[in-house]
């Protein structure tokens, strides 16, 4: 097997840390990024990955950076997530997505993996918020192309609590209600799932696996935290959404991901819970943007 892939999105989040992850078993990555002589991107070539210009609304540049390897990445921005441009759509989102399939079909690529969202595609059988249901179309195309691929569906993220988008005013803030048990899960494990995935493809291809690690309400998420830092963090719901963030809140308030915890620690035995992330990482991380 070629053992190399190229990444699309590899200066983000999930994009970074499945580089990592990658090149800590020995893969070949090619880092795809608008920019590849940007700072993010020249940290990934320290740690040996080849930085190559690709943009995801452009199919000819996708097709020409992942000519010759092996393995493809694709995420791409969820609309209303921390850091995503205020303008950019699910009509973008699905666009990038089904540009970025297209390329890997043209390239020849051996094994797709594409990271979607938990209850993706429940929107058959429930109302489902945009975002997911956005995800659920970049995976029918996937399908209909007939590509070697794997569906990888993480529930919400914890690093999603690192920053001003849940951190405001002394308090953690989010639309949820006090009581809501969220499903979580760290990046750092989607990268782990993912190298594992590239490496055992006659196992993977053709699979779809929800993931979930952990399963706290806001309040305890807010606990856990103020006793890393040991801070009084209260959590505060905020009042007075509207639209389809509104609606998000009240999907995960009265339906949520409904993953298998279980199953995930299946196939990653020491997927961090929120303490153990807390522990690693997490403090550090909101530690630093409290200081700043």
């Amino acid at each position: 097997m070629n053992k190399s892939v190229a990444v699309v999105g590899a200066t983000g989040l999930q994009g970074t840390a499945v580089t990592r992850h990658l090149l800590g078993d020995g893969w070949r990555v090619r880092a795809l990024t608008r920019d590849p002589d940007g700072a993010k991107a020249q940290d990934l070539r320290r740690a040996g990955a080849e930085p190559v210009r690709a943009d995801m609304e452009d199919v000819a540049s996708l097709v020409a950076a992942a000519e010759g390897v092996w393995g493809l990445f694709s995420v791409q921005p969820t609309v209303g997530s921390p850091g995503t441009a205020p303008d950019f759509t699910s009509a973008d989102e699905v666009r990038w997505g089904r540009n970025v399939a297209d390329a890997a079909q043209a390239a020849g690529i051996g094994h797709l993996v594409f990271t979607s969202v938990a209850a993706a595609g429940r929107h058959l059988t429930e109302p489902l918020p945009a975002n997911l249901i956005s995800k659920w179309h970049i995976e029918q195309h996937i399908a209909g192309l007939g590509l070697p691929a794997t569906i990888l569906r993480p529930v919400s993220f914890m690093e999603n609590f690192t920053g001003g988008y849940a951190l405001q005013n002394g308090s953690l803030v989010s639309g949820l209600a006090p009581d809501t048990v969220q499903q979580l899960m760290a990046v750092d494990d989607v990268g782990v799932i993912t190298a594992k995935v590239f490496s055992e493809p006659f196992d993977w291809i053709g699979r779809t696996a929800d993931l979930a690690a952990d399963a706290l309400t806001p309040v305890q998420v807010a606990a856990a935290i103020g006793a890393a830092l040991g801070i009084s963090l209260p959590y505060s719901q905020i009042q007075g959404l509207s639209g389809d963030f509104a609606y998000a809140m009240r999907w995960l308030d009265e339906y949520g991901y409904r993953a298998d915890i279980q199953a995930t620690r299946r196939i990653h035995p020491t997927a961090m819970t929120f303490t153990t992330w807390l522990e690693r990482t997490g403090a550090a991380q909101i530690a630093a943007f409290l200081a700043g």
